[in-house]
């Protein structure tokens, strides 16, 4: 057992530094091709650590998804923050302390939402109005220019209120069954919002239009009328954004490190400790047949981890254990105590819920969780 492996003695998230920074340095390549403004989305690591690379290479603005995240980040320096969900208007006494000290910008997508802000704000907030461009989450449909022109004109009316533009998600990419589709999807919620742009630019002096999702940002080098781009998730990459194409498997950069607690010789399965609780359970449809995988199996090496082993998965998941299946060679490499790895589905929900990393490098990197 390797030095950086004694110090795991429970499920632990493994991160890779340099497969992190590379990931950020592609992203903001690809800003710069595309000639727009990068804001990466940090509800994905939600640390200042990590923060800080982003900031030693020139990013200024960034997308989190609560305030109390804003507030975090606000206390570690960053002042030009959005907070990408539909305001919570029962906080606003945490608006009004962070839009005293920062660039604070928030989404509505309410007439209920601005008249409350305008009664009760202290100081000035950037806002956008929130467009579904089709995932059908929240947010006003993009064909809906009328909805969108009594809600501007209600942010007109307000002297705390400044439009910064629209604000989009097509969260619907996460679907999608292949590149194409993604492709389609992206040149359709680009078609849609510059048809926006061009009816209101009159209307909203700088205009500005902001998407975010890492499966478009990573694919496409087409953002024609786009101001800023807002992924998250491409810090880390996961199994998920490896089955859609948006990343190569090298470039996953966080792996669990889970131990041996059971091995089922019947059949054929390791039962580990790293549940629900660790990975959350989404998960991906391994074939046809509907099999749902939680996570692939990696072998833990000197500095990290190995290439994803064939003959096994992690196929269940309950609050505190996980069950990989096996075939008969990858079954007999793991004893009782060994450590095994597995990339997961969804890095992000798997971040929020460890709420610490352990680098390759040796060092424990907290997040704001950790710190709570």
């Amino acid at each position: 057992m390797n030095a950086l492996h004694t110090k795991i003695v429970r499920p632990t998230l493994l991160i890779d530094k340099a497969k992190c920074i590379a990931n950020i340095d592609n992203m903001i390549a690809k800003a710069k091709r595309t000639n727009t403004r990068l804001r990466p989305h940090f509800k994905t690591h939600q640390s200042a650590e990590i923060g800080k690379w982003f900031k030693e290479r020139g990013v200024q603005s960034i997308a989190v998804s609560s305030l109390s995240m804003a507030k975090y980040f606000a206390d570690n320096g960053w002042t030009d923050i959005t907070v990408a969900i539909p305001v919570n208007v029962r906080e606003i006494d945490l608006i009004n302390d962070l839009s005293a000290k920062i660039q604070l910008n928030l989404l509505i997508e309410s007439r209920e939402s601005i008249l409350f802000l305008d009664s009760e704000l202290i100081n000035t907030v950037g806002v956008y109005i929130k467009v579904d461009t089709g995932y059908n989450r929240c947010g006003l449909p993009s064909e809906a220019i009328g909805s969108i022109q009594i809600l501007l004109d209600l942010i007109k009316e307000s002297k705390n209120l400044n439009c910064k533009g629209f604000l989009a998600h097509t969260g619907h990419n996460y679907k999608a069954s292949d590149q194409n589709q993604i492709h389609k999807n992206h040149s359709k919620t680009l078609l849609d919002l510059n048809e926006l742009k061009d009816v209101f630019r009159k209307d909203i002096p700088n205009l500005e239009i902001s998407l975010g999702d890492t499966p478009a940002c990573s694919i496409s080098e087409e953002f024609y009328g786009i101001d800023e781009i807002r992924p998250g998730n491409f810090v880390f990459f996961d199994i998920m954004q490896y089955v859609l194409g948006s990343c190569d498997e090298d470039q996953i950069a966080v792996a669990m490190a889970c131990p041996v607690i059971a091995r089922n010789i019947d059949r054929n399965e390791l039962v580990i400790y790293g549940g629900g609780v660790h990975f959350s359970k989404e998960f991906i449809k391994a074939d046809e047949e509907g099999t749902k995988l939680f996570g692939s199996i990696v072998r833990l090496t000197e500095n990290g981890w190995s290439e994803i082993l064939g003959g096994g998965f992690l196929a269940e998941l309950s609050q505190e254990h996980g069950i990989i299946r096996c075939s008969d060679m990858l079954f007999d490499e793991f004893t009782i105590g060994d450590l095994i790895g597995i990339l997961p589905i969804h890095s992000c929900m798997t971040a929020n819920l460890m709420k610490e990393y352990l680098s390759t490098d040796g060092n424990w990197i907290k997040t704001m969780n950790s710190c709570q």
